[in-house]
């Protein structure tokens, strides 16, 4: 077993990486601002560029790590990962960061499926297998917190590129780790290669996450939003269609009729909508309206870190006894109900301890949730498809907090605009009005530039504005996450089985089925 813990410590520090990611760049915008000179539009690119190849590329990425071999393909993503975040760690324009944000989403895209395919096939049994990916669960929810306090330590002690640098080095370390003790796997029958699944999957899942990525910004009822995001709509019906037709194909359609597996992806998108769009709101929240360093925001996240990787580890332990419903739907509700605590409560004076005790029941919530469903969606599917299944489990993740972060940041963005407009007073210089309109950020750095030109008094009225309007709009934001979680209860509970067939099976001998019968545990 100590052999095994080491395997497994080794893949969570790569799914760790990988979040962490995610969220490390967050702090790093205002500095990108001044160094760099990036744009608004430069900053969304740089955010969202790893999402976009990341989602992009992660089913095929999967498929191809079943067919090619799952340890080769980590090792061949982490070397991917960690030259790119070398190379935007020296990267002297917003276009040369994007473009190596562009292949660290590729190397993510490559290691994430085999990390979590490589666990399910060193740990079999349904108990070790649902404490395993608990503690995988863990990782994954705590670098995604963990990645504002990394990043807020690494940009108080050096300069914005050692957010990157810093991957570099661990990158290495977990590619030693993962030659040396990781065994290989891979699907026995090794099928051919399909390619016009690989390009419509592509394509199609870039469609769609570019569309959301866009759509606050052309808005959402635009001719260019539809039509890209009934593109990629089409594409996968395409994709589909052609599966269904493949006698090997990339993507066992079949799949998605049992239920444990659907819902349970369902659930792990609405927890990671709910999560990244939290985070999006919070981060500002703390170094626009409290005043707080990137350091000190990070630290103040801790708890949903915490609560996240302890909740994880527990809630596939609880869903193994009181089944997967109760459990992944107790976390959705949670997930709801801090969000709703959020809104009900969010001010410039909010104690920190009331902010604390939110932020551990909300991450309760998200580790009761995606940890939990994670394990359904590996436990209905053969270990040999395993990397497919993890491939699937990380496209709704990405899709998830993809669409968290547009939509939750477009309903804030709108709310704080409408409010702004009321609020602001008459006789401000144009300049700092078209800033503070275009973000909370903008507006403290404009309130800032008055103060220095000698303005205090509009400095201030405009400084209070533009808190007043992004409170109003933190509020508003979390209810709707909140009622997205409240519908992922309902879901959950309409649509997700307890437990495995095998196991229902199990329980009810007197219905003539044989335990285990065509399912797997």
């Amino acid at each position: 077993m100590r052999g095994r813990g080491l395997i497994l410590a080794t893949l969570c520090l790569a799914a760790l990486i990988i979040n962490l990611d995610t969220t490390i760049v967050n702090v790093a915008l205002p500095a990108l601002v001044r160094q760099l000179g990036a744009t608004t539009t430069g900053l969304q690119w740089v955010v969202d560029t790893y999402n976009l190849v990341f989602a992009a590329l992660i089913l095929a990425a999967g498929s191809l790590a079943d067919r090619l071999g799952r340890k080769g393909m980590l090792l061949a993503g982490l070397g991917v990962f960690g030259a790119a975040s070398l190379a935007g760690s020296f990267a002297t324009s917003v276009g040369q960061l994007i473009g190596a944000r562009a292949v660290m989403g590729l190397g993510a895209a490559m290691m994430f499926p085999a990390t979590l395919s490589l666990l399910t096939n060193v740990f079999t049994g349904r108990a070790e297998r649902a404490l395993a990916i608990g503690v995988w669960g863990a990782s994954a929810g705590v670098g995604i917190a963990l990645g504002p306090i990394a990043g807020g330590w690494l940009l108080g002690s050096f300069w914005w590129g050692a957010i990157f640098l810093f991957m570099v080095p661990i990158t290495a370390v977990v590619a030693l780790l993962v030659a040396w003790r990781v065994p290989t796997s891979r699907d026995p029958l090794t099928p051919p290669v399909d390619w016009r699944g690989f390009a419509l999957s592509t394509a199609g899942m870039s469609l769609i996450v570019y569309g959301i990525i866009q759509a606050p910004g052309w808005g959402w009822a635009s001719a260019a939003t539809i039509a890209t995001l009934a593109g990629g709509i089409v594409i996968l019906a395409g994709l589909v269609a052609a599966e269904l037709r493949t006698a090997t194909p990339m993507i066992d359609v079949s799949l998605f009729r049992n239920p444990r597996f659907t819902a349970a992806a369902a659930a792990v998108a609405i927890s990671f909508f709910a999560l990244l769009g939290f985070i999006f709101l919070m981060t500002l929240y703390f170094q626009v309206v409290r005043g707080y360093s990137p350091l000190s925001t990070g630290v103040r996240l801790l708890p949903v870190a915490v609560s996240v990787g302890v909740a994880s580890v527990v809630g596939t332990r609880l869903a193994v006894r009181a089944g997967n419903k109760i459990i992944v739907g107790g976390g959705l509700a949670l997930f709801s109900a801090a969000l709703a605590w959020i809104a009900a409560t969010a001010s410039q004076t909010t104690p920190y301890t009331i902010i604390a005790m939110q932020m551990v029941v909300l991450g309760i919530g998200m580790g009761l949730t995606q940890a939990p469903a994670t394990e359904a969606i590996m436990g209905a599917v053969p270990k040999q498809k395993a990397g497919i299944a993890s491939a699937v489990n990380g496209s709704t993740r990405l899709f998830g907090g993809t669409l968290g972060v547009a939509v939750i940041g477009s309903v804030a963005a709108s709310l704080y605009t409408s409010r702004l407009t009321a609020l602001l007073p008459p006789g401000l210089p144009a300049p700092a009005v078209t800033a503070a309109k275009g973000s909370v950020g903008g507006a403290a750095i404009a309130a800032q530039q008055l103060a220095h030109a000698g303005q205090p008094g509009p400095a201030r009225a405009l400084h209070q504005a533009a808190v007043a309007a992004f409170l109003h709009s933190l509020t508003g934001a979390s209810l709707v996450a909140a009622g997205v979680a409240a519908a992922g209860v309902l879901l959950v509970a309409f649509w997700l089985p307890a437990r495995p067939r095998a196991e229902q099976a199990e329980a009810k001998p007197a219905a003539g089925i044989q335990p285990g019968a065509g399912q797997r545990p």
